[in-house]
């Protein structure tokens, strides 16, 4: 690519992942209109997202109570955050809690903010709706004469202490542990607005960081059933071209606006590959080929047009906390490849929040199917729903607790093997619960996939898991379909 084409490429407004809470109205564009009268103009895609953050529901609540953004450094998450204070205070009358894991970052944020309320000559406006600006290190705020206010602190284990807020920003979030948030969530439990809103901003988290809760937040943005999440996520997933400019263009949504070229150009030069796939183009640990079966691999094993025609198996795998509840099917094709997917009906894919639909979905399904059983991985929390599928009239296997770690060992090997004997037909469940799948050592040399460390929501994987092993154990005469 020539340098003039190099220059002429603009980041793109759109990110790769766009999470958006259905709302009635939104205040966004009144957000947006206030900053710009201070000099603050949003570009499209910060538009977009205060937009999504600022959506109401016909109860005038927000749409969203989770707000996250992941978006690489020096592209204007900060610039969304002010606009989003600008108008919380002045407009909303909002109290603010504005957290960093440094510091120095707290520090530039309130410095940035004071300065319109600093400068009574050119927004005397701004200046007159100040009762007091407190400067003391460690205890920055600004206090609006309306009721509207933000405070800044550095993230520790009591940085929550003392405060009663109706939004808590939390930037850096890349650095966030569970501690901290705990000592912080609180503080919006009696919001004075009786609207609280977390905000989340930051970048993919580096080895070495304490990135548990955002890398958590981020599986619920991916897996898109939080109907109050807002999650907006520039990155890329797969094998990627770390010199293809498109690339740095399609992560960067301020790159040739805000950013100029010679920022990426030189961070290229400078960073480790790794570094730089997740400081510039948003890539996810859990998406690369650090995965148990990398994202390229999976890719490999797609075949839109496979499908069963012996051998069929069923499995059922629920979440500990029955948050979700997935259903699947394995067993072989007519060239003798194995092939997984989680059932559905139509659009609905059996992949649900909850389990309240689970033993009436295994009934129709058993009327369909002669011979019909579901199998349980041992130590689900399937296992509670026994007793309703049996009553239902639906047959249930139980896979021991030693066979579950053979039965993802047999996962691995089909979808790892050269030639690998697994297909699947591209579902965003079983991808989505591969991209943040761990695995857990169980002795001997065997492991079997553990929720615990997982940072996306796996029971489309055990799943599919339990019904591949189940395929491969039943004689072909005990299956009539």
């Amino acid at each position: 690519m020539s340098s003039q084409a190099v220059a002429a490429l603009l980041g793109s407004q759109t990110p790769r992942i766009a999470l958006v809470p259905r709302a009635k109205r939104s205040d966004g564009e009144d957000a947006a209109f206030l900053a710009s009268r201070y000099g603050l103009t949003p570009d499209p895609w910060q538009a977009a997202i205060l937009e999504s953050w600022l959506g109401l529901r016909q109860d005038g609540r927000f749409a969203a109570q989770r707000c996250g953004l992941a978006v690489p450094r020096q592209n204007g998450k900060n610039a969304v955050i002010e606009i989003r204070e600008l108008f919380g205070m002045i407009v909303l009358g909002e109290k603010i809690l504005h957290t960093a894991h440094e510091v120095k970052t707290a520090r530039k944020a309130f410095l940035r903010l004071c300065s319109f309320f600093e400068n009574p000559r050119r927004y005397p406006e701004l200046a007159d709706l100040v009762r007091d600006v407190r400067k003391t290190n460690g205890q920055e705020a600004i206090i609006l004469t309306n009721g509207g206010s933000v405070e800044f602190v550095a993230r520790s284990k009591g940085s929550g202490r003392g405060f009663t807020v109706d939004i808590l920003v939390l930037d850096e979030a890349q650095e966030l542990s569970d501690e901290a948030q705990e000592a912080l969530l609180p503080t919006t439990s009696s919001a004075p607005l009786g609207n609280p809103q977390w905000i989340y901003t930051g970048t993919p988290p580096g080895p070495k960081a304490v990135g548990e809760v955002f890398t958590r937040l981020r599986a619920d943005g991916v897996a898109g059933k939080d109907r109050r999440l807002s999650w907006h996520e520039w990155s890329l997933v797969g094998v990627i071209d770390l010199d293809d400019k498109a690339n740095v263009a399609a992560t960067n949504p301020a790159i040739g606006r805000r950013l100029n070229w010679d920022t990426p150009n030189a961070e290229r030069a400078a960073m480790s590959d790794e570094g730089f796939a997740r400081e510039r183009l948003g890539v996810w640990d859990e998406d690369g080929a650090n995965a148990v079966i990398p994202a390229a691999q999976w890719a490999d094993l797609l075949d839109p047009k496979s499908r069963i025609e012996s051998r069929h198996a069923f499995a059922l795998d629920v979440s500990p906390n029955q948050s979700s509840a997935a259903i699947a099917v394995a067993g072989l094709r007519s060239d003798g490849l194995s092939h997984v997917e989680v059932t559905g009906s139509g659009d609905v894919v059996d992949h649900r929040p909850g389990v309240e639909w689970v033993v009436p979905r295994l009934r129709e399904m058993a009327d369909r199917h002669l011979n019909f059983r579901v199998n349980i991985p041992a130590g689900s929390a399937a296992e509670s729903l026994v007793p309703a599928i049996t009553k239902a009239g639906v047959g249930v296997n139980v896979v021991k607790g030693a066979e579950v770690p053979a039965a993802c060992g047999l996962f691995y090997t089909m979808a790892m093997s050269a030639p690998s004997t697994l297909r699947h037909v591209g579902q965003r469940e079983l991808g989505s619960a591969l991209s943040g799948a761990s695995q857990v050592d169980v002795g001997d040399g065997s492991w079997k996939w553990t929720r615990r460390k997982s940072s996306t929501d796996i029971t489309p994987l055990y799943a599919a898991t339990t019904a591949l092993w189940a395929a491969h154990q039943r004689k072909p005469a005990q299956n009539v379909w």
